[in-house]
């Protein structure tokens, strides 16, 4: 057995005790001391540590299954009953990931649950809430994921409630379906997975103070095509009520698609399967639609439809309609490295190269010349990290986040930018995708793509700064909350100097962006109008 194989073994022996059936009480024969009082029941939790866990509680009045399916998340009603929130719900349907790492647990379309951690304190002032969307290219990942389990989390940091939750995936949550014969009945089914994450955000804001949290200071966190759901919920009419400042690492609005581009999708999916209406597809069983779905990997993305999401988002950031909400946003050093070593050569170098030829379709002759003169260059400075990859990185991560941070300052905004460059000890990995997620949530035992426990004192730092962040609105730590002891302090991006906060795992620091180079100005920069297929 690989090294690898023994990681994935292992973490999942860890997270079966996690996984059970949330049962309802009805003796009451409970710990009271374990127990909140919500608007749709009373959940009891465990407690760990200093921690008190509630997993699993439904945030929805029905699960998205049967006449469900396609359909607009359904409003929670009160409920006196009391229910177990003893572990985990059913993750959301999805194919495997390479990684194996959200699709390791059972899986179903009811799926629509949210997770709180929270001080086993009995402190009466209201603590900061952090609210966490996972990733996974809207296709893949689950909050059951080890490295996101908020129990550490939390113990260590006794002054915040952290929530993470659910929401559909893949064709599930991102099919658009109104355009087909008997479609006029599915208008929502092409934007769902944002739509569950706001019914999610409206439970929290109705219930969180139950759990000590303030609903009047609550923080949303994701990463990758979580990170773009937090930049992109803003955007959504009423959604502002809910949160008040966001942290998006490795994510962007450059993860969404146009109406013209999500109907393609569709129509190449319902020929695969051989159907021409909704009728048709709802004959399928939820596993036969997802894996049909791998036809289009990375293609499934948020609907840009004018109507739930604007036609540009990057235009709605730069007319100030979010200049209210404060940015902690970045991207890692070699964001591509996880795709070339978790896919593998043979499959990742023809998505390499197809990705470039269908990006350069769409360019006009003379920015073609400018991407292939960056690309020569890439290949001759780095020849063990393909250049295709850095163009990727351009298209996916880089070159967006400092768009955003440019668009957000131009507006009238906050943005504070980073830039995580620790490097994994496995080949050809180095400081790649997903690698900063384990140290967020004070997890160093998930090594499954770092490879090595990086330093202490740099994951209290980092966390400490999220946290604070979360609070006040300003990452920058001054020596008496410092866990090293010393003052940090986080410039604001500004359009002269563009500050970020550079995440060396010995030396932490603020950094011009031209001395970092995160992105080509003049090579890869004009590359975001396009967004991302």
């Amino acid at each position: 057995m690989s090294e690898a194989e023994k990681n994935l073994l292992e973490r999942k022996q860890r997270m079966e005790a996690l996984y059970g059936e949330n049962k309802t009480i009805t003796d009451g024969n409970y710990d009271k001391t374990l127990a909140v009082k919500c608007i749709n029941g009373t959940f009891v939790g465990k407690r760990e540590e200093n921690v008190i866990a509630f997993r699993g509680i439904p945030f929805v009045g029905k699960q998205p299954v049967g006449e469900f399916r396609w359909k607009a998340p359904v409003e929670y009603a009160a409920d006196d009953g009391v229910y177990e929130a003893h572990y985990f719900g059913r993750v959301p349907v999805q194919n495997a990931d390479p990684m194996q790492i959200g699709s390791l647990y059972p899986a179903s379309e009811e799926c629509l649950h949210l997770n709180v951690w929270k001080p086993a304190d009995d402190s009466a002032e209201k603590k900061p809430v952090i609210v966490w969307i996972h990733g996974g290219a809207f296709e893949v990942g689950s909050t059951a994921e080890p490295r996101e389990d908020g129990t550490a989390y939390v113990n260590e940091n006794q002054d915040i409630v952290f929530v993470s939750i659910e929401y559909r995936l893949s064709v599930l949550g991102f099919l658009h379906l109104s355009h087909l014969p008997d479609g006029k009945d599915y208008p929502d089914a092409q934007n769902l997975g944002l739509m569950d994450q706001m019914m999610a955000l409206k439970w929290i804001h109705e219930n969180i103070a139950f759990f000590g949290g303030d609903p009047d200071n609550v923080t949303l966190i994701g990463e990758s095509a979580g990170a773009a759901s937090v930049i992109l919920l803003p955007l959504i009419e009423g959604s502002r009520k809910y949160f008040h400042r966001v942290i998006a690492q490795s994510g962007s609005p450059m993860c969404t698609r146009t109406t013209e581009q999500a109907i393609a999708c569709t129509d190449e999916l319902m020929a695969v399967l051989g159907c021409k209406t909704v009728a048709d597809l709802r004959k399928l069983d939820a596993e036969k639609l997802i894996e049909a779905s791998g036809i289009l990997a990375l293609r499934i993305f948020p609907e840009k439809d004018g109507s739930y999401l604007p036609l540009d988002p990057y235009a709605a950031y730069a007319e100030g309609k979010v200049k209210d909400i404060n940015i902690l946003q970045g991207c890692n050093k070699d964001e591509g490295g996880y795709f070339a070593y978790a896919v593998g050569p043979e499959f990742y170098d023809d998505f390499a190269a197809d990705r470039k030829a269908k990006k350069l379709a769409q360019l006009t002759e003379e920015e073609k010349v400018l991407v292939e003169s960056f690309c020569n260059d890439e290949k001759n400075s780095s020849p063990d990290y393909a250049s295709v990859t850095r163009l990727i990185e351009q298209i996916m991560f880089k070159a967006p986040m400092i768009r955003m941070s440019e668009t957000h300052t131009m507006s009238g905004g906050k943005s504070y930018s980073y830039y995580f460059t620790p490097e994994s000890s496995i080949p050809k990995m180095w400081c790649a995708h997903t690698i900063e997620i384990s140290t967020v949530f004070n997890h160093p035992e998930e090594t499954l793509v770092s490879g090595r426990r990086f330093d202490e004192t740099f994951g209290k730092i980092l966390r400490r700064m999220w946290i604070q962040f979360a609070k006040t609105g300003n990452p920058s730590l001054s020596a008496d909350i410092s866990p090293d002891g010393k003052a940090h302090e986080w410039p604001q991006y500004d359009l002269e100097n563009k500050y970020v906060m550079v995440f060396d795992e010995f030396n932490i620091h603020p950094e011009k962006e031209s001395e970092c180079h995160i992105v080509d100005w003049d090579r890869t920069y004009f590359l975001t109008k396009y967004y991302m297929i």
